[in-house]
């Protein structure tokens, strides 16, 4: 927790805010308009304050302390919280809300609804900025800390207070290169088992559902590589004979963009509900009622464009 002073300005907190942001003086006086000297002397109050340097050099950068990953999220919190104390109520027109609104999603749903959801937003709120985050390695509140508005995917979140609604309900498809022998002739679960497997998961798993149903018929899979993305997936999938995973819907225009091909999974696996979920802090602000009407409105549009043919 950071220590209560009453001698503390909590100017310093935006500042704070802005320097575990950015891990960069100058990009952190940039953010608040100050000059370099004057983000400098504050961030010397905060090492004084807090009795720890913050931020340290590494190179030719500047890397958090372990001090200041343990409270990066508590502060983001804090001055989210004061903004929303003194910010007035957000407007009933989106036309005239101002506000930047952070969204945390893998980089497969930022590019199934992103581009539609940016160009809505031009359209109905023109001053709001969308922050997409990837996912992290790791499982971090985001939602209950503040430092994300909404997250969009399959929620697995296990913290009671979150709210989740769902969007839709996907299933997985199998992506090769075209050309490739899966496309010739039936797919059985033998010949799917036997081909070279591309994972994509933010953890580095090796296994998965998949592989629990390959060893309820006696088969197993051989995977041979794991990224942290489904960009760098599809990418390996485009240029080698290895076979990846996705998502039907959600990634069918990325898919068809790529000149890839899907082909169902000879299995019996779970459905994937695809949902958004959001801090209840967050349930009546008019900005995020908006936001979350939006996203409903894009995530039908991406459903009725469908996916590529030769996966129906």
């Amino acid at each position: 927790m950071i220590a209560r002073n009453a001698n503390i300005d909590l100017n310093l907190l935006t500042a704070l805010d802005a320097l575990l942001e950015e891990e960069s003086v100058t990009a952190a006086a940039d953010r608040l308009g100050l000059s370099g000297p004057a983000m400098s002397r504050a961030l010397g109050r905060i090492r004084r304050t807090l009795g720890d340097p913050v931020l340290v050099r590494a190179g030719r950068h500047m890397v958090p302390t372990p001090r200041a990953l343990e409270i990066r999220a508590e502060v983001r919190r804090l001055v989210d919280a004061a903004h929303g104390v003194l910010a007035p109520a957000a407007p009933a027109d989106p036309a005239e809300l101002a506000r930047t609104f952070t969204l945390t999603a893998n980089d497969l749903v930022v590019t199934a609804v992103g581009p539609r959801l940016v160009a809505r937003v031009a359209e109905e709120a023109p001053q709001v900025v969308l922050r997409f985050l990837g996912e992290s390695h790791v499982d971090l509140p985001l939602l209950r800390d503040g430092a994300a508005d909404l997250e969009l995917g399959v929620i697995d979140s296990t913290e009671p207070e979150i709210r989740s609604e769902e969007l839709f309900t996907d299933r997985g498809v199998a992506v090769v290169r075209d050309g490739h022998p899966l496309t010739e002739g039936r797919l059985t679960a033998r010949r799917y088992a036997a081909a070279p497997h591309l994972n994509f998961t933010r953890r580095g798993r090796l296994t998965g559902p998949i592989d629990t149903a390959l060893a309820a018929l006696g088969l197993r899979r051989r995977v041979v590589a794991t990224v942290p993305t489904f960009a760098a997936s599809l990418m390996m999938v485009r240029d080698t004979d290895a076979v990846g995973f996705a998502n039907e819907v959600t990634a069918a225009s990325t898919v068809r963009a790529l000149g890839l091909r899907t082909l169902p999974i000879p299995l019996e696996l779970p459905s994937m509900s695809m949902a958004m979920a959001w801090h209840p802090r967050q349930e009546a602000d008019a900005g995020h009622v908006w936001l979350r009407g939006l996203v409903r409105r894009v995530v039908r549009e991406t459903i009725a464009a469908g996916p590529p043919p030769e996966a129906r």
